[in-house]
């Protein structure tokens, strides 16, 4: 079984930066990515990365997050810069399970809130 732990979220004010880190623990797995989930709306994707390393930004956010994952390939970060109002949410780590292509693990969350 795997386990995603989720860290950095936080208040920050518009314009600003925050870095999400989120471990894995247990079995291999293949992609990891973000999702998030803001109040009265549902789950969405941020972004996502590859074992191999390739990356895809959902368009409201390209540009301003990055998805990065280190070499051990067991830790995925989101850096986000340029921090809007609507980037607000419940940020989820996920993680599909190595050679499958669908998310199968999910983290606790972390709260993100930008304030204008």
């Amino acid at each position: 079984q795997v386990q995603l732990v989720e860290s950095g979220g936080g208040l920050v004010q518009a314009g600003g930066s925050l870095r999400l880190s989120c471990a894995a623990s247990g079995s291999p797995v293949g992609t990891m990515g973000w999702h998030r989930q803001a109040p009265g709306k549902q789950r969405e994707f941020v972004a996502t990365i590859r074992y191999g390393g390739s990356t895809n930004y959902a368009d409201s956010v390209k540009g301003r997050f990055t998805v990065s994952r280190d070499n051990a390939k067991t830790t995925v970060y989101l850096q986000m810069n340029s921090l809007k109002s609507e980037d607000t949410a419940v940020y989820y780590c996920s993680a599909m399970q190595y050679g499958t292509t669908s998310w199968k693990y999910w983290g606790q969350g972390t709260q993100v809130t930008v304030s204008s």
